[in-house]
């Protein structure tokens, strides 16, 4: 019975409609049926000191629901979908929105409602021995993208997906017709990646590209090791190798490393793009040009430990000379994100990330955080995109206090500066702050 307490009216409507499908009773229908999901409200606040205008002030409320439902349909069938109010991509939706600047006037969108989407309805087959097979709309589990995140956007694909495993091995591979990826508004809000207009990179991606995906992974105890290859249709094709581990030091003390590596390698079908320069991308284009800057990459080195009280975390990300294009999300794996700071998109960057906290008790923790990030941008193709010699510099403190295991909640607030390395001229400098509530049931 408690399950059945938690379904929402949404879950509700649609289990009574399989029921009456299927001429069953509702409490028939839905025993099977397991529910989880997240409820997460997010408040930003900024201020850019140079800017000063409507852009330069940010003050929003946002929220994102998500509601899983999985209902068994037989011994070897399992039917799983998934519930967003959000915005776009399956992301934040934000609701009376306000910026202000001092020479325009105050603009606010009001206290709006939001729309409900389905994101994942797909069947999971285990007939074969080890094997699990998802066929529908699902979410995209790699490293190149987030299948499911209670904080911001999420990528997914209709297709087919079978993972087997054999002892510590586990292989799998999938092939998605469709995929949300051509939106990329996460990458866009940082680098102008698929930015038609002005400075970026333009994938030229639209909904029909077909995604394929593949995986060889080994738990070995002490080190979890894994290999994965992405293409997506006359867009690029990319590989990634990653090895963690998890090492106890003693009792209350415990190591975590990491080494990952990523090269994505951009095809014939994108431009480059920048203001007054359509001569070059028509040359791109219809392919008298030569293609510059379509080798991507990333290294990234990290330990993390716990030691009693204490927390830390050390990492170091560089980046391949032409780009440093290695993800669909900047929350993915196969990106090096801060809170304003990613590595994803710049070229010939590196990137230092250190972390220090401590308990204040037993469910509240303090830690600081400092990020920097310069990028030299040397190459032709680097100086042609406009994408300038870049140094930004963030720090800022997080008070996370976890009231209990499905309640969590922290305030953040720090300042965040950016400038071109060259001339050392500003383009930010920008206080901010955060609060956030997630409710995970």
């Amino acid at each position: 019975m408690r399950k059945i307490s938690k379904i929402s009216l949404v879950a509700a409507v649609a289990v009574a409609g399989f029921s009456t499908a299927n001429a069953q009773p509702l409490e028939e229908a839905i025993k099977n049926v397991d529910v989880s999901g997240s409820v997460v409200y997010r408040y930003d606040n900024s201020d850019n000191s140079l800017n000063n205008t409507t852009a330069g002030r940010v003050d929003q409320n946002r929220y994102k629901v998500g509601l899983n439902l999985s209902s068994k349909v037989n011994d070897y069938v399992k039917f799983n979908s998934r519930f967003i109010v959000g915005g776009a991509d399956s992301g934040w939706v934000t609701t009376g929105a306000k910026k202000t600047g001092s020479n325009s006037a105050t603009q606010s969108s009001g206290d709006g409602n939001v729309d409900v989407e389905l994101s994942n309805a797909y069947f999971g087959f285990t007939a074969i021995p080890n094997t699990i097979v998802n066929v529908g709309k699902q979410g995209l589990t790699t490293p190149y993208t987030v299948a499911v995140d209670i904080n911001g956007n999420e990528q997914n694909g209709t297709g087919i997906l079978a993972l087997s495993t054999f002892g510590p091995i586990t292989a799998g591979a999938g092939y998605f017709n469709n995929t949300n990826v051509q939106n990329l508004t996460d990458v866009n809000a940082t680098r102008n990646i698929n930015s038609g207009n002005g400075r970026g990179i333009d994938l030229n991606l639209d909904a029909g590209r077909d995604m394929y995906v593949a995986t060889v992974q080994g738990d070995l105890d002490f080190v979890k090791l894994e290999a994965w290859y992405a293409g997506l249709q006359n867009t690029f094709n990319s590989y990634t190798f990653a090895a963690t581990g998890k090492i106890d030091i003693a009792e209350n003390a415990k190591l975590g490393l990491e080494a990952r590596y990523v090269a994505l390698n951009l095809t014939d079908d994108y431009v480059y793009t920048r203001n007054n320069h359509q001569a070059r991308i028509a040359a791109v284009t219809n392919g008298t040009a030569n293609n510059q800057g379509t080798d991507n990459g990333m290294f990234r080195l990290a330990v993390d430990g716990k030691f009693s009280i204490v927390n830390a975390r050390l990492a170091y990300t560089k980046t391949d000379k032409e780009g440093g294009l290695t993800a669909l999300d900047q929350d993915a794996k196969n990106t090096s994100l801060g809170w304003n700071i990613t590595s994803n998109g710049y070229a010939d960057a590196d990137y230092f990330q250190a972390a220090l906290g401590v308990d204040i008790l037993d469910n509240l923790n303090f830690t600081a955080h400092y990020g920097n990030l310069s990028s030299d941008n040397q190459s032709a193709t680097a100086k042609f995109v406009g994408l300038d010699d870049t140094k930004a510099e963030e720090i800022y403190g997080q008070l996370t206090y976890k009231m209990s295991k499905n309640l969590n909640t922290y305030l953040r607030y720090g300042n965040y500066e950016q400038k071109a390395k060259s001339t050392g001229v500003k383009s930010v400098d920008q206080d901010i702050g955060r609060l956030q509530v997630a409710y995970t049931f």
